[in-house]
Parts: structure tokens; C-alpha cells; sequence
């Protein structure tokens, strides 16, 4: 059974001071919770402060993005040894954001995945539809496109101890929310398609996580769902107690 996995992605939030501060709260409030992986994804003038608080505590650090290079003539860019460096273990690939807003592709992501697992990242590739594709019917194909470009030339070892992302692009920072039976839909979709190309034991050890106005109030309904093994978590992941709520609520049944 895969264990439950919830990154909070502060995107660009919190000064060093903040993100130190918050994730000395959360490791206090969060010191039993062994049965949820939790990672938090900084800007990058915080990683290696985030990366010190949270060292020898139950608490995983992400970078939010890399480029694919090693090193180079690349004006602010951040290679994927250098965020190893400073203290990541996970990274934040594919971001819509990212997407739209900085002209990540299919292709690039492929680049930076393949850069991060070199430098041993657990990466968190993130795919998903805008709202125009999903209400012309396009979803699972866009899905398919993503993923089979995405990953392209990985191995199915690599699949196994990857992290994807589905984020619908219509959902991210709207206040929308895919409800918990389209997220369950695509996951399954995902998972399946993980399953074909890889083979069943890579597809049952990836963990394909939701992303999307996740909040309190719905993360339990989500990650409830067949094939949903937790959250990126946008907004509600800025403020402690709200994290801490979506970790408990995601937390097995059993252990709650």
C-alpha cells in the first residue's frame, strides 16, 4: 500500500525567516505523524534554512524547479546538483505555472526530469488540462500526450519512484476544484497508462498525487479516492495549521 504523500508548494512565499519559523512549528506538531510523507517545497532563498530546520525530523524539502544543464552560461537558473547541495531531496517539475507562465513544455520537462533523477531528486512531475481541453472532451488525451512526452526514455525502476502531479490546470489558485470523482477518473486513467507502458509493479509503487484548491474541508474526500495518494497543496499550505489539518485528515483511517 502506498503510503500517503503532502507537499505544500509556498510557491513565491515566505521570507527565510518565515519558512524557518513555520516548519519548526510543524515539525513539533507533526513529530508522530509516520504514516504520511510530508515535503515542503520553498522558494529557493530558503532551501538550505528550510532544509537545516528540518533536518532529522519526519519533514522532506523540495525545490520548486530546476534546469537541465549541470552548470553553464544559464542567468538565474538553478541546476538540479545545486539544489541537491542546498539540502533538496524532492523537485517540483512541469508546474503548470511553470507551463503557462515560463514556457515549460513537454519536452523540457522530460529534460529536467531526466536532469533530476541523475542527481538522485525524487522528482513531482505535474500534468494536467486546462479547462478549454476538458470541456472539448480532450482530457485523457492531453493526459496521454503529457505523460508519454514526459516521460519519455525513463525506465520503469525510475516510474516506480516517481511522484506525478495531476493538477487540472482550471483548478489551480481558482478556488475550483476538480470534484472527487474526476480526480479519481484521471488517476485511474494515469495509473493505467503507467500500467501499460511500464508494467504493473511501477504503476503500483508510482504515487500519483492531486493537485488543485486543496484544502481541509476536501482533502480527506480526495485522498480517499481509488489511485489518489495525496496532494500538492497550493494556498492552504501557507498557513501551518491548515497544512497541518490536511496532513491529519489525509492521514490512513485507521491511524486517525
Amino acid at each position: 500500500m502506498r503510503t500517503p504523500f503532502i507537499a505544500a508548494n509556498w510557491k513565491m512565499y515566505k521570507t527565510v525567516h518565515e519558512a524557518v519559523a513555520f516548519v519548526k512549528e510543524l515539525r513539533v506538531m507533526a513529530k508522530d505523524v509516520h504514516d504520511v510523507e510530508i515535503v515542503i517545497a520553498p522558494p529557493f532563498t530558503a532551501l538550505r534554512a528550510v532544509a537545516d530546520a528540518a533536518h532529522a525530523s519526519n519533514i522532506g524539502v523540495a525545490a520548486q524547479n530546476l534546469y537541465w544543464e549541470r552548470e553553464g552560461a544559464f542567468t538565474g537558473e538553478v541546476s538540479a546538483p545545486m539544489i541537491k547541495e542546498a539540502g533538496a531531496e524532492y523537485v517540483i517539475i512541469g508546474h503548470s505555472e511553470r507551463r503557462r507562465l515560463f514556457g515549460d513544455t513537454d519536452q523540457t520537462v522530460n529534460r529536467k526530469l531526466t536532469a533530476a533523477l541523475a542527481a538522485h531528486l525524487t522528482a513531482i512531475a505535474c500534468i494536467g488540462e486546462t479547462l478549454e481541453e476538458r470541456e472539448g472532451g480532450q482530457t485523457f488525451a492531453v493526459l496521454d500526450r503529457q505523460l508519454k512526452d514526459g516521460l519519455d526514455g525513463l525506465n520503469a525502476d525510475q516510474i516506480a519512484g516517481l511522484v506525478i502531479a495531476y493538477e487540472p490546470v482550471w483548478a489551480i489558485g481558482t478556488g475550483r476544484n476538480a470534484t472527487p470523482q474526476q480526480a479519481a477518473e484521471a488517476h485511474g486513467h494515469i495509473r493505467g497508462r503507467l500500467r501499460q507502458w511500464f508494467g504493473g509493479l511501477a504503476a503500483d509503487q508510482c504515487h500519483v498525487i492531486y493537485g488543485g484548491s486543496v484544502k481541509p474541508d476536501n482533502a480527506r474526500e480526495l485522498v480517499s479516492m481509488p489511485d489518489v495518494d495525496g496532494a500538492l497543496v497550493g494556498g492552504a499550505s501557507l498557513d501551518v495549521r491548515s497544512f497541518f489539518d490536511i496532513l491529519t485528515r489525509s492521514r490512513p483511517q485507521a491511524a486517525v
